[in-house]
């Protein structure tokens, strides 16, 4: 048998992976872990089929809707909803049968890649034959579909079998490693069209336009609080069973929104105006940067907006569709209830639910996310009303987001790019050590008249911080307009002001000096002159 540890650096056979790293101790963490990916799945589901008579599309269709044909080991995301495991996503429900019947122990359903899916062919050949279903024409197996979905809610039942397996089928799929390594590939199947797709609920009945109206029972009062925060979650499984799951009254969970694993579709369950019940833990600051302290003891879900994403905390890719669609939504979010786009309020199921949740995951992107939130929603930090349009210039650490007819960065000296404090502006940092040296970072500004400004700093909070990192604001003829000494070791993900300062036409500049007893570092974020 063949296994997919995920520190195996290549799986004999044809079967290969690319080893995870753990990330290192210390202050400066890295925030993703390097990928394992299972390649040349075509000859697994080729051969499953061939033993089992299931066909190797429907197979591999269902890998796809599954795990998107990644090996996964599913935590429990809700009290009483099923677990999954391999590529294959075979749930608890059924797994000591599908162990049993492909003649393997439960490690093994989960590490070994041709047990995984070998058990679950088994499994399907098994309903196929109580139902009288065989053959190679695909739309006979819908029964065999239904009954594996292992859903109860008969919309939802709808969505796996038609929109999601079907729908898969019809237009066929493929994926490839970073590597080019195909992984898997199912051919289009448009003679299937007429019973994939499934009839949703009319758009434009819930909080967001672009997502579909499927109410959950499962909510109350927020008591008063304020939308604050939006948690990020994973099913632990598949859309349909994820937003079918809940919207059951019998299951005591629910989210605001779910969305697909492609980003296709996103669910609303829940009002925003209502409190979900997504997290099973009151609020502790000091699980979340110290931050926001004066809600401890408060359930997370009092004052937050859960969004569930079908997907694993254990797997190693996101589709890119998954998070623009998810992203666009947090920007929504945020803009609603005025939240700020950082780290600290923009945060994992968990890291506020640290005993027993993980999700999303070592591999969700948080760099990447909370960049695009910031670039829906015009590249803010969230949290205030932004300037008027065209009147604030934002001078970011990456000079790549900055528009250099009116702002860039230069730093002088050594200062080290990052990315993994929580809470940056923009695509990351920089953190420079304290010396006594003439070694600043320089956010520079054009203005094309002279003008009082406000400038505020953004910056990444930590206890390795200087308690009096100093900005000095200079005119366009360089003189001294006015200084503000910050404490870094707090206020971090938000935008703190420095002063209102008089400057000239042309190129200001605020210097953020490094001059200091050493011991400790000063980070060069963003700038922003409104």
């Amino acid at each position: 048998m063949l296994r997919n540890h995920a520190l195996a650096s290549a799986l004999a056979i044809g079967l290969s992976a690319v080893a995870c790293s753990a990330p290192p101790e210390g202050d400066e963490l890295v925030d993703e872990i390097d990928p394992s990916v299972v390649t040349d799945l075509d000859r697994v589901f080729a051969a499953a089929a061939a033993e089992t008579g299931v066909p190797a599309d429907l197979l591999a269709a269902i890998g796809h809707v599954e795990t998107r044909w990644q090996m996964v080991s599913g935590e429990a995301e809700h009290d009483g909803m099923p677990t999954s495991v391999g590529v294959m996503g075979i749930r608890s429900t059924v797994a000591d049968r599908a162990a049993a019947r492909a003649g393997v122990d439960s490690e093994e359903l989960a590490l070994d890649v041709e047990a995984n899916i070998r058990a679950a062919a088994l499994l399907l050949a098994d309903e196929a034959a109580a139902q009288g279903v065989s053959g190679t024409d695909l739309a006979a197996w819908a029964p065999v579909l239904a009954a594996w979905s292992g859903i109860d809610d008969p919309d939802a039942v709808a969505q796996y079998v038609q929109g999601d397996v079907y729908g898969t089928l019809v237009s066929g799929v493929e994926e490839r490693a970073e590597s080019g390594e195909l992984i898997a590939a199912v051919p289009p199947h448009p003679e299937l069209a007429a019973i994939s797709g499934v009839a949703v609920p009319k758009a434009g009945t819930a909080d967001y336009p672009a997502s579909v109206w499927r109410p959950s029972p499962n909510y109350n009062s927020r008591g008063g609080h304020r939308v604050s925060h939006v948690v990020i979650h994973t099913c632990e499984g598949n859309y349909a069973g994820c937003w079918g799951w809940l919207r059951n009254s019998a299951a005591g969970a629910s989210a605001h929104y779910v969305v697909n694993a492609s980003g296709s579709e996103i669910t609303q369950l829940v009002r925003e105006a209502n409190r979900a019940w997504h997290v099973a833990a009151s609020y502790a600051c000091s699980r979340n940067g110290n931050t926001d302290c004066g809600k401890n003891g408060v359930s997370v879900n009092s004052f937050s907006v859960g969004i569930e994403h079908a997907g694993f905390a254990s797997q190693t890719t996101w589709a890119t569709g998954l998070i623009e669609a998810s992203t666009k939504l947090t920007c929504d979010i945020t803009r609603s209830h005025g939240i700020p786009r950082d780290r600290h309020h923009i945060v994992g199921h968990g890291q506020l639910q640290p005993w027993n949740r993980t999700d999303p995951g070592a591999n969700w992107p948080w760099t990447r996310y909370l960049d695009r939130v910031r670039a829906h929603c015009g590249g803010g930090g969230g949290g205030t009303t932004p300037p008027p349009s065209g009147t604030a210039i934002v001078v970011d650490s990456n000079n790549a987001n900055n528009d250099m007819a009116k702002a860039k960065i230069e730093l002088t000296g050594a200062w080290s790019a990052a990315t993994s404090t929580p809470g940056f502006y923009g695509s990351g940092y920089y953190f420079g050590a304290t010396d006594q040296v003439s070694a600043p970072a320089t956010f520079w500004f054009h203005l094309s008249s002279a003008q009082s400004r406000t400038v505020d700093a953004w910056w990444t909070a930590g206890s390795n911080r200087s308690t009096a990192a100093t900005f000095i604001a200079y005119n366009a003829g360089g003189a001294e307009v006015g200084r503000s000494a910050k404490n870094q070791t707090a206020g971090g993900g938000a935008w703190q002001q420095l002063g209102t300062y008089n400057f000239t036409a042309g190129w200001n500049k605020v210097v953020l000096s490094r001059w200091a007893a050493p011991g400790k570092v000063v980070i060069a974020d963003a700038v922003r002159i409104r």
